[in-house]
């Protein structure tokens, strides 16, 4: 079949308006006994139109087309497909058949011959275009672009009109400022100090003649001199005082190095295989075995030390000692206020450092504990106290048992150069019944308190208990009450050895160098008697609890005393020999009465009767039968008062005349019972 001419179209506005005049869309009817295949998917929109390949070189690649479907036999007649409305067919040669009876549109305006010949031709060199402003709406363009799918296809090169490479446009070079500089390392400064100490010049030579005398240089230009005199006849010569040169002065003579300093003779002068052999004027050997111990030194140094009494003249023990500064140091550093986390050493020299006594040292210490430590009695009742805590966190803590209370005074002592050490044993304190009369010695049990053993003046080991000088527990309502008890550290050791039992034999300190046993710590000098009540009035006064008759709490009067002669002995003695009411007391001298009851001589009344005294002892006889019926008490009082004014200071002859006619006050210091 000839092909037939197609006509050519020179726009593609005229192709469309060609299609419009054709109005063919049908398609050619499908055979008899055949479903047509349903419609192909709607084809994607190119974004650009791809030549025939009668027109390039070389294929270009293009979308895969979906193969067709299989179709199906069925006798149903259908109704005939709807035309495509899309023209890539034609454009991509997918032409078809002529005897299908599809009339196909009009075809393309023919193009250049040159295309039917075998090369195709060369293209020609792409050109940027020079046409960068996007088209108005009215220009002609790509149905498949828009002004965003445009724009994007802009880049940096495009710009370049001239066809030249554009250079990459950089910001600025950003100004770097300019920081201060850094300090010397550690090695550029001991190389500075190594170049400075190698430029230091070095000392001037010790001579023995004086340094020559310096001249000073003269100008090179003179200044201007005034007119010389007229000349003078000569006259002898004669020698200016100012203008002699002025004598030499004496060499100066040092003393000669000393021996000891001179320099070893080389070993040539000595000769081989000899030692310079020691000079005459050298000093002889210290001799060690003459070298004084440490508690050598110490004891020199306490006895060097004057202690205050020593220094008014009067003599002076612990008990009446001033500790006026230790205490008063003490009050100054509470704990909540101690430097974390170890104030151990804080306090053993803001405590012990300003006192160079051993003595007002451990008193400080022992003060200190007063005022910062509170016993634990919810822990101690409950049996939850906290064990393993060192000083530092029972310090904090602000509360401890007996063994915090030593552990802790244990090491402030320590540190501040005391010898001191922590000792356990037995207490007759809370908690503790005495023997009754009759009764068993319980088992040696030494254990269940702790207390301290501090080296003071005179290289003496002194027993302290800071616990119990710290304070008590009540008896009724065991609560703990915070009072000072100085008699905790003023005690001798054999009277602190009637309440504290040492596990170990070593740590009675006795003067006597005894070890009591156990049942005699037990039962001690009562052997099982309950002791009279003792009050607190007259530890105030100075009275001594361990030298005062009777000991026992009763007295028998029941058998009338033998006959009614027998006599009861009252005495006691105060806790020093230099212990003053005036100095250590609260005033002048106390007068104290035994109180007793009724007396056939004078009508059944209470009688107050003076006891004697020397200064230091007081006493008084009894007859038994004078001092009441069983069931009555005896009591030791003191006068406070008489007619108003105090009675301190009166004498028993005017309390004699005053007995009667005036009214008057008293304290209670011990009481008896009579049975």
């Amino acid at each position: 079949m000839a092909d037939v001419e197609e006509p050519r179209f020179n726009t593609l506005a005229e192709r469309i308006a060609a299609l419009n005049a054709q109005k063919n869309f049908q398609a050619p009817p499908s055979t008899a006994g055949k479903r047509p295949p349903p419609p192909p998917p709607p084809l994607r929109a190119a974004t650009t139109t791809t030549p025939s390949p009668a027109s390039q070189p070389a294929p270009v690649e293009t979308a895969p087309v979906m193969p067709p479907r299989p179709v199906r036999a069925s006798t149903e007649k259908l109704p005939p497909p709807l035309p495509r409305r899309t023209t890539t067919d034609i454009e991509n040669g997918d032409r078809p058949s002529p005897g299908s009876g599809r009339v196909l549109p009009p075809p393309l305006p023919s193009r250049d011959s040159s295309s039917a010949k075998g090369t195709p031709p060369a293209l020609p060199s792409r050109r940027p275009s020079s046409n960068l402003t996007i088209p108005t709406p009215g220009g002609r363009r790509n149905s498949n672009s828009s002004d965003i799918s445009y724009i994007s296809t802009m880049s940096n090169l495009s710009l370049n009109t001239d066809g030249q490479p554009t250079r990459r446009a950089l910001p600025p070079p950003l100004e770097q400022a300019k920081l201060p500089p850094l300090p010397p390392t550690r090695r550029e400064l001991e190389a500075k100090a190594k170049e400075e100490a190698a430029n230091i010049p070095p000392l001037p030579r010790r001579v023995t003649e004086p340094p020559p005398r310096a001249i000073p240089e003269l100008p090179s230009s003179r200044p201007s001199l005034p007119p010389r005199l007229p000349s003078r006849p000569a006259k002898s010569p004669s020698i200016n005082p100012s203008e002699a040169p002025s004598p030499s002065l004496p060499a100066r003579r040092l003393p000669p190095p000393p021996s000891s300093y001179k320099n070893p003779r080389s070993a040539l002068e000595l000769g081989f295989n000899n030692k310079p052999k020691p000079s005459d004027d050298a000093p002889p050997p210290i001799p060690l075995a003459s070298r004084p111990s440490i508690s050598q030194i110490e004891a020199v140094r306490s006895a060097s030390t004057p202690s205050p009494a020593a220094a008014t003249g009067e003599p002076c023990c612990l008990t009446c000692r001033d500790f006026s500064g230790p205490d008063t140091v003490a009050a100054q550093y509470p704990h909540a206020s101690l430097p974390r986390p170890d104030p151990i050493p804080y306090l053993a020299h803001h405590l012990c450092s300003q006192f160079p006594s051993p003595t007002d040292k451990a008193r400080a210490i022992f003060s200190w504990l007063h005022h910062n430590i509170y016993y634990d009695t919810y822990g101690f009742f409950n049996k939850c106290i906290p064990r393993g805590l060192t000083p530092a966190e029972t310090i904090f803590s602000g509360k401890a048992v007996c063994e915090g209370y030593a552990k802790v005074y244990e090491a402030i002592a320590l540190a501040a150069g005391l010898q001191c050490v922590v000792v356990g044993g037995h207490g007759k304190g809370y908690g503790f019944n005495a023997v009754k009369k009759g009764e068993a010695c319980p088992p040696r049990k030494p254990d269940g308190h702790a207390w301290n053993a501090v080296m003071i003046d005179g290289n003496e080991w002194k027993l302290i208990d800071a616990c119990w000088g710290a304070g008590h527990i009540c008896g009724n309502n065991n609560l703990y009450k915070q009072e000072f008890s100085p008699k905790q550290f003023t005690m001798s050791n054999e009277d602190f050895g009637r309440s504290h039992y040492p596990s170990e034999a070593k740590h009675f300190f006795r003067r006597d160098g005894r070890v009591l046993g156990w049942e005699e710590y037990i039962f001690g000098d009562l052997r099982g008697e309950e002791p009279a009540r003792w009050l607190g009035d007259a530890s105030v006064e100075g009275l001594d609890e361990n030298n005062f008759e009777p000991k026992e709490k009763e007295i028998c009067v029941s058998n009338g005393g033998s006959g009614g002669q027998e006599v009861v002995r009252f005495q006691f003695a105060k806790v020093c020999p230099h212990w003053r009411s005036e100095r250590h007391g609260k005033g002048r001298q106390m007068l104290i009465c035994l109180r007793f009851g009724e007396d056939e001589g004078r009508g059944g009344k209470e009688r107050f009767v003076p006891l004697e005294t020397d200064g230091f002892w007081w006493w008084l006889d009894v007859r038994t039968r004078e001092l009441g019926r069983p069931g009555q008490s005896v009591r030791l009082v003191g006068l406070t008062e008489v007619d108003g004014r105090s009675a301190r200071g009166m004498t028993a002859k005017e309390w004699e005349g005053k007995l009667g006619r005036c009214g008057f006050a008293f304290c209670y210091m011990v009481e008896w019972d009579l049975v």
